[in-house]
């Protein structure tokens, strides 16, 4: 993802800031999203893994990104509070 567009990018919901996930993040919400449920923003059960996503930098709020093209919508996203072995760091 490019730089520049990653430094302007935040949370529609709570204007924090976002960050790439890390493999480790990335793997942890898949582990999760696979033994599921997880639940996105609206309720729905998310049933598809990741291939990317960003995370805010308080790290409650994670988005997808599809095709390189961030999903910025409270609804699609997923609260990390529901993963329960997130890394802290």
């Amino acid at each position: 993802m490019d730089k520049h567009l990653l430094d302007i990018l935040c949370c529609p919901a709570t204007h924090v800031p976002l960050r790439l996930l890390t493999e480790g993040e990335l793997a942890a919400l898949n582990r999760a999203i696979a033994s599921g449920p997880v639940r996105n923003g609206a309720g729905a059960t998310v049933t598809s893994a990741f291939s990317a996503g960003l995370i805010t930098r308080d790290r409650h709020t994670i988005y997808r990104i599809d095709d390189d093209i961030p999903v910025m919508l409270a609804d699609e996203a997923v609260a990390t509070a529901q993963l329960g072995d997130f890394p802290d760091h």
